[in-house]
């Protein structure tokens, strides 16, 4: 039997009819299904785009918060994010923002329909933040970029003017850093009253400093500032560091180099991350380091209080690794107490000392709380009384005891003068 009239005999088998059918079909729809994906792969990578946005960037709440006010207003699915606000009387507000759940959702865009896909991997947790990982995916026709560009920057415009007008504090956690309590409006510059003109002049070198890079990068300077206030407890310190960062726009980044568990590597870290437009503020340095000159006793009582060594701080303020545009303020109750080296310049460019009150000072915050016809002469005489009793009065005292006497007409507040120091 020849192979043509074997192959027609098995054609005219019903069985073997019926199989090779059967294979025919699955074939068939196996390779269309096949060619069906291929097709969608291609048509998804050259004429789509998508943006993955994971929950530890930076935008990521943003986006969510954009989403829910300007983009899927109509979706029925949402998560609720309970947060306080506090107003101007004192009062705290609680407020509740709906977000888009997990799931899909759409919305319209500058004339484009963008399917959003958010995700939550219960297996997976994000270790800084101890919440399950969770991703946003953006998808659209088209392959123009600037579509997402213009979403993340509005959300990003949307974010900041939530906290127009306030002073957003941050502490390290772990390796980054994170909002500390809700954001504080903004206190004004002449809410602090130090001695005539040191307000002013630190304000200025700050300016200076901001708006002149190119003068540094020109002469081959580390583009960086360091400030130090020093003086007794009590006399505006930091009080003053928190209304210059309102009057520059700026945040604060309180860092504890007395905190357990912080390294050399990471303090440098931190400093290198820290949030742009942000005052690093590092309160009380005396006490995180005892002087290389002080005797082997008072080193030893340091020893073991932390893991962040003195040569690891120098390197971080000023070594080959240490970032540049950067604002860094230390306060101190004890000058004489810091190793020459770390106060050297460089590393603080500028020391001012904020003291004691003098006369023009109690004058300025008698009349800060009292007004009337008589209160410029009441201030001079309370002023006069209190500097006859005690040269050494903090602004802190002076302000408690006005708050003793806020309900007071100035003659009680100047017939009461001695009771400043048994307040204090």
């Amino acid at each position: 039997m020849t192979i043509v009239e074997y192959m027609s005999s098995l054609a005219q088998n019903p069985y073997f009819g019926a199989g090779f059918g059967l294979f025919g079909v699955g074939a068939s729809a196996a390779i269309l299904r096949k060619g069906f994906q291929t097709s969608m792969l291609l048509f998804r990578r050259h004429c789509m785009i998508t943006l993955e946005v994971p929950c530890r960037d930076k935008s990521y709440q943003w986006l969510l918060q954009w989403i829910t006010q300007k983009g899927a207003r109509q979706t029925q699915h949402l998560s609720v994010e309970t947060s306080f606000l506090q107003k101007d009387t004192g009062q705290i507000k609680t407020k509740y923002d709906f977000i888009p759940s997990v799931g899909q959702h759409f919305f319209r865009y500058a004339g484009t329909w963008i399917k959003v896909d958010r995700t939550r991997e219960q297996q997976t947790l994000d270790l800084h933040m101890g919440i399950p990982w969770e991703t946003v995916t953006l998808t659209a026709f088209g392959r123009n970029k600037q579509l997402y560009y213009d979403i993340l920057e509005e959300a990003r415009t949307m974010a900041l003017k939530q906290h127009e007008g306030m002073t957003v504090m941050y502490t390290a956690m772990g390796s980054e850093w994170r909002p500390f309590g809700h954001p504080r409006r903004r206190r004004p510059l002449h809410s602090v009253v130090l001695r005539s003109g040191l307000a002013e002049h630190i304000l200025a070198d700050c300016l200076d400093f901001i708006n002149n890079p190119q003068w540094y990068t020109d002469r081959g300077i580390p583009y960086r500032r360091g400030y130090l206030l020093y003086g007794p407890p009590g006399c505006g310190k930091s009080s003053y560091i928190m209304a210059l960062a309102g009057a520059l726009e700026y945040n604060i980044c309180v860092l504890n180099l007395s905190e357990r568990g912080l390294t050399d590597d990471r303090l440098n870290h931190l400093l290198s991350v820290a949030p742009q437009q942000s005052i690093i503020l590092l309160e009380d340095i005396d006490a995180a380091f005892v002087s290389r000159e002080d005797t082997p006793q008072q080193k030893a009582a340091y020893e073991g209080l932390n893991r962040v060594t003195f040569s690891g701080l120098l390197n971080c303020l000023d070594g080959v690794a240490s970032t540049e545009a950067r604002i860094v303020f230390m306060t101190t109750n004890y000058l004489e107490r810091l190793d020459p080296a770390l106060i050297r310049p460089g590393r603080v460019d500028m020391k001012e000392y904020v003291g004691y009150c003098d006369q023009e000072q109690v004058e300025l915050m008698f009349l800060r709380f009292y007004k009337g016809e008589q209160a410029a002469e009441h201030a001079k005489t309370f002023a006069k009384m209190v500097l006859e009793q005690k040269k050494d009065v903090s602004p802190a005292q002076i302000q408690g005891y006005f708050m003793f006497h806020k309900h007071s007409p100035p003659e009680d507040v100047l017939s009461d003068v001695e009771t400043i120091w048994k307040l204090g």
